[in-house]
């Protein structure tokens, strides 16, 4: 996919890739599951890969991409800033997983297509979108004991969940990607947080690239 220069070209992209998203509830259980983050410095993105076993937990393979920011920070187009590097990283995998987890939003996006959906329909392949803020829609505190969740509404549907994945600490905003139901996504995410507020393999994905970042800044 050629990526876009100007935010009319990638609004289109999205509105193109919206149309081949497949919302269904999972095949068959993850055994591999990916996580995936990225890192900036002013001109460059570190975007991380890490592969676990599931559901113990191992630590499979963990590879880095580099690429230069070609687009600038714009709410609701993060894939067009960090998404050529994660997809870099996710093909020097060793093994192709059953699941990705990603650091953004999945259908609770403005033109129903985050990051987690775009890169879940390039790939053809189960996304999660895992974000630490809402980026749309209302929903009424879930309570305080880990597991607890309560829906996100956004244009009168449900678009996600806001999930208490530790107790007494903030939510996380859950919204299915590509092949994910949402009952699937909250599940994968309770399951995947072991803990800490963060799911494990998101978690290993920030420290690997904000480590790269920063061998990179110091030579």
């Amino acid at each position: 996919m050629k990526w876009p220069e100007t935010i009319e070209q990638a609004r289109k992209i999205q509105e193109s890739l919206a149309t081949k998203v497949l919302y269904s509830a999972l095949r068959k259980a993850p055994k591999i599951i990916a996580g995936v983050d990225a890192a900036f410095s002013e001109n460059q993105v570190f975007a991380a890969a890490c592969l676990f076993a599931f559901p113990e937990f191992a630590l499979q393979d963990e590879v880095y991409a580099v690429s230069p920011v070609n687009f600038p920070y714009i709410s609701g187009y993060l894939s067009f800033r960090e998404g050529e590097a994660i997809l870099h990283a996710l093909r020097l995998l060793k093994a192709k997983p059953d699941l990705i987890l990603i650091d953004g939003q999945g259908i609770a996006h403005p033109r129903g297509l985050g990051i987690a959906l775009h890169i879940g329909v390039l790939l053809d392949l189960p996304t999660v979108g895992c974000a630490k803020s809402r980026l749309v829609g209302e929903f009424e505190m879930p309570s305080w004991e880990r597991g607890a969740h309560s829906p996100l509404l956004f244009r009168n549907k449900i678009v996600g969940a806001v999930v208490r994945t530790k107790d007494h600490v903030r939510p996380l905003f859950i919204s299915p990607g590509h092949k994910v139901s949402l009952k699937n996504a909250t599940e994968i995410v309770i399951q995947t947080t072991r803990g800490f507020r963060i799911p494990e393999p998101l978690r290993r994905a920030d420290f690997l690239s904000k480590q790269v970042k920063r061998e990179f800044s110091t030579g």
